[in-house]
C-alpha cells in the first residue's frame, strides 16, 4: 500500500500570488517544488534561453575548441564516439552536424550494445586507427574509459571527452580522488573544479554547449545552434535528467521546435505512431518517441537511429521510422516476458526479503535489463539489479529509488565487477566473475543502509484541492508549470468523500473508466482512469465512498469543452 502524505513546505503562497499575479493553488505548488526567492520563481516561470549558462564557464571547453580548430584547419579526420541509447544518439548527432557546419571532415560511430558494450573500448580505437582517424570525440562516455583512452594516445590520437556521467573515483582517508582518462580535453560538469553552475546536463546538452562555443568561435549567425534544441530535450527526457533550472528551459524550447521540426526522420515517427506534432509533450517523447528511437540500440543497431536523423529522403526516412516502430513493438512483448520472469523469480523465494533486489535472468536479452529493473523498481518499491548472460560473461542494469545512490553502492562492490558506470538513480555493470551472482546479491545487501521507512513508496499531495475550485482559468495557469517529468512532478490534487456515479468501461483493453465524481457539497465533474482495475471495478459497484489524487484538464470533444479530473490513485 502506498502512503499518502500531504506536501508540508512553508512557503507564503499568498505573497508569492499576489508578487506574480497568480492563484495561490499556483504558488503553494511552486513553493511545493522548493522554489523560492523572486529570480527563481521568475525563471520557473518564464525561464528562456537567456538565462543559460555560459558555456564557457565549463572546464577545458576552451581547450577543446582550439583543439578542434587547430584539427580543421589541418583537415584531420575526426571520430566521434557515441553511446547506443538515445542520449548517446542525439549527442552524436548534434556533434557530427554542428563540426561539418564548421568545416570538420567528421564522421560517427556508435558501439553495438552486444558486440561492443557500452561506451568507447579498444576495438574502436583500432577501427579508428586503421581508418586514419586522428581525432577522436566521445559524447555520453568517455570518463570512465581511462584504459582505452590510454591506447588512442598511444596511437598518437587526440581525444575529447565530452560527458555527463558521474566521475569515478577511489577513497583515500575519506577524501574522494577522482580518476580521470589522459584526454586532452575533459568537458564534464561533474568534475570537482568544473566551475559551470549546473551539473545535470545530459550528454547532448554538454555536446550542444560545445557546439554553442564552436559556433561563436566561426561567428556563426548567433541564434543557429537552436536547431540542436529539440534533440537536446528529446535527450534529456529520455535519459531522465531532472527538469530543473537549465535542463527546464532546454525541454520547455525544445519542445517548441519539435513541434515544427524539419527533420524529416523525426516527422517520420511522429506521424507513424499516430501522434499530432502541436501538442506533443513530455510523455510522448519519454514513452512513445523516445522508446522507439532507444529500440534501435536494444534490438538492432543504434546507427540506424542515426540514420533516420541524417536521412534528407522522405521515403528513406518513412522505411527507417516504421522499423523503429515495429522494433519498439517487438521490445514491448519481450519485456512482458522478461518481467513475468522477474517477477516469479522474486515472489515465494529469498529475494523478496532483500532490500535490495539482484535477480538473474541469464536467458533475457542484456538490453531489456535496464527496463525489467525499472518495472520491479516501480512494483517493489526497491532498488533493483537485473542481471543476463551475454558474451562477455554477466551484464547488469540498475535502476534506484530516493535515498539509495546506485552509482555510490556500486563503488562500494567493486571487487566484483569488471566495469560499471552511471548515475545515483541508474547504472550499468558487468561482473568479472559469472559464478560470483550470489556474493554480489549479498554483498550489496549487507552494505544497504535503507530504513523500512525509506523502501515505503509515498504519494505526495501537493494540494487538498476541493472539486468545485477547479476553473478553466486556473487549468490554463498551471501549464506555466510544464514541462512535467523527474524533478519537476505533475502536480497531484487530492479530495475526499467523493460519490461515483455512471461509471463506464471503455477502450480496446478495458482499460479506460469514464464516470461522474460528486463531492460533498454536491458539486459534480466528469471523471476519467485509465488502467486496468479490478478492485476499482468492485468499489464502484459496490457504491464505495473514495477518496482520490486527480489532475484537472479540459476535454474538447466535438468543438465543445468541459471540465474534467484524472484520477491517478484512489482508496476506501
Amino acid at each position: 500500500m502506498k502512503k499518502w502524505v500531504l506536501a508540508t513546505k512553508q512557503t507564503d503562497f499568498n505573497k508569492i500570488a499576489k508578487e506574480f499575479k497568480i492563484d495561490p493553488v499556483t504558488a503553494a505548488l511552486i513553493g511545493n517544488r522548493g522554489i523560492e526567492g523572486t529570480g527563481n520563481i521568475s525563471q520557473y516561470l518564464y525561464g528562456d534561453l537567456a538565462e543559460l549558462h555560459d558555456p564557457a564557464m565549463m572546464k577545458d571547453c576552451a581547450k577543446a575548441i582550439e583543439l578542434l580548430a587547430d584539427a580543421i584547419m589541418q583537415n584531420k579526420r575526426m571520430r566521434i564516439i557515441g553511446d547506443y541509447d538515445i542520449d548517446g544518439v542525439m549527442s552524436t548527432y548534434i556533434l557530427q552536424r554542428g563540426l561539418r557546419r564548421v568545416g570538420a571532415t567528421v564522421d560517427a560511430a556508435i558501439p553495438h550494445r552486444i558486440i561492443d558494450g557500452y561506451g568507447i573500448n579498444v576495438e574502436l580505437i583500432e577501427a579508428a586507427a586503421n581508418d586514419g582517424i586522428e581525432v577522436i570525440i566521445t559524447c555520453d562516455n568517455g570518463i570512465a574509459a581511462k584504459e582505452q583512452i590510454k591506447v588512442a594516445k598511444a596511437k598518437g590520437m587526440t581525444v575529447i571527452v565530452t560527458d555527463h556521467h558521474e566521475v569515478p573515483y577511489h577513497e583515500e582517508a575519506g577524501l574522494r580522488q577522482e580518476i580521470l582518462p589522459p584526454a586532452d580535453a575533459i568537458i564534464n560538469p561533474k568534475q570537482k573544479d568544473c566551475n559551470y553552475p549546473f551539473k545535470h546536463l545530459c550528454g547532448a546538452a554538454v555536446a550542444y554547449k560545445l557546439i554553442i562555443e564552436m559556433y561563436r568561435y566561426y561567428r556563426c549567425p548567433v541564434d543557429e545552434h537552436e536547431e540542436f534544441l529539440e534533440y537536446v530535450a528529446i535527450a534529456t527526457i529520455g535519459d531522465v535528467m531532472d527538469l530543473v533550472n537549465e535542463n527546464r528551459i532546454l525541454v520547455k524550447e525544445g519542445l517548441k521546435r519539435l513541434q515544427h521540426t524539419k527533420n524529416l526522420g523525426l516527422r517520420e515517427l511522429i506521424k507513424v505512431n499516430d501522434l499530432k506534432p502541436d501538442s506533443l509533450s513530455t510523455y510522448h517523447i519519454g514513452f512513445v518517441l523516445g522508446p522507439c528511437l532507444n529500440a534501435s540500440g536494444r534490438l538492432d543497431a543504434a546507427i540506424r537511429a542515426l540514420e533516420l536523423l541524417n536521412t534528407t529522403d522522405e521515403l528513406s526516412a518513412a522505411k527507417i521510422a516504421g522499423d523503429l516502430k515495429n522494433l519498439n513493438d517487438s521490445r514491448k512483448e519481450m519485456t512482458i516476458k522478461g518481467v513475468a520472469e522477474a517477477i516469479e523469480a522474486v515472489e515465494g523465494t529469498s529475494l523478496s526479503e532483500d532490500r535490495v533486489l539482484v535477480v538473474y535472468l541469464p536467458d533475457c536479452h542484456e538490453s531489456l535489463a535496464g527496463i525489467i529493473a525499472g518495472r520491479l523498481r516501480e512494483r517493489y518499491y526497491k532498488p533493483t539489479l537485473i542481471l543476463t548472460n551475454s558474451e562477455d560473461g554477466v551484464k547488469g542494469s540498475g535502476r534506484s529509488i530516493e535515498h539509495y545512490s546506485m552509482y555510490d553502492e556500486l563503488v562500494k562492490c567493486q571487487e566484483f565487477l569488471a566495469k560499471f558506470g552511471g548515475h545515483p538513480m541508474a547504472a550499468g555493470f558487468s561482473l568479472k566473475n559469472s559464478h560470483e551472482v550470489s556474493q554480489f546479491r549479498e554483498r550489496i545487501n549487507q552494505l544497504c543502509t535503507l530504513s523500512p521507512a525509506d523502501l515505503e513508496e509515498k504519494i505526495v499531495i501537493d494540494v487538498a484541492m476541493p472539486l468545485s475550485y477547479i476553473k478553466p482559468a486556473l487549468i490554463n495557469e498551471l501549464e506555466l508549470l510544464q514541462p512535467f517529468g523527474k524533478g519537476n512532478n505533475k502536480p497531484v490534487f487530492a479530495q475526499k468523500n467523493i460519490v461515483i456515479s455512471d461509471f463506464r468501461v471503455f477502450g480496446k483493453n478495458k482499460n479506460v473508466v469514464k464516470m461522474k465524481a460528486k463531492d460533498e457539497n454536491g458539486f459534480v465533474i466528469d471523471a476519467i482512469y485509465f488502467g486496468e482495475d479490478e478492485e476499482l471495478l468492485t468499489y464502484l459497484e459496490q457504491g464505495k465512498v473514495l477518496s482520490i489524487t486527480y489532475y484537472p484538464a479540459i476535454n474538447s470533444y466535438m468543438g465543445r469543452e468541459s471540465l474534467q479530473i484524472i484520477i491517478s490513485h484512489y482508496k476506501v
